[in-house]
């Protein structure tokens, strides 16, 4: 499918599953394991991918277009020839920047109704 048949909005809401995997793929290209220890470091363990939701995720948002196999590679020496490296795509990305602007606005209407306050969900200003 991908950006020819629909835009960026209408692929939210995401699932956390994806927005997650985006997140992970948003500074580096990373493999299936990598990707679930990326969202588990930076969750604080909050969230933990399973293999299952993991690679059926993947399998989706390769063909939507979000994220695209990576023909990059480790140095042979330091990897295992067997995993695959995944990267977002620039779809992807502006799929995940729609999802980033719809979940901002939505903290900023529970600010506005007293239901989070301070810094520690998000700064003032957003």
């Amino acid at each position: 499918m991908g950006e020819g048949v629909r835009g960026p909005r209408s692929f939210l809401p995401l699932t956390p599953a994806v927005l997650h995997i985006l997140l992970a793929l948003a500074d580096a290209e990373r493999h299936g394991y990598g990707i679930m220890r990326e969202v588990e470091d930076r969750t604080g363990g909050d969230v933990r991918l399973g293999p299952g939701t993991l690679y059926g995720a993947i399998k989706r948002m390769l063909a939507d277009g979000l994220i695209e196999e990576s023909g990059e590679r480790p140095d042979p020496e330091m990897d295992d020839q067997r995993r695959r490296y995944y990267g977002i795509t620039d779809f992807g990305r502006r799929v995940a920047g729609a999802e980033a602007e719809r979940l901002a606005g939505l903290v900023r209407t529970a600010r506005a109704k007293k239901l989070i306050t301070g810094p520690r969900y998000l700064p003032e200003g957003v």
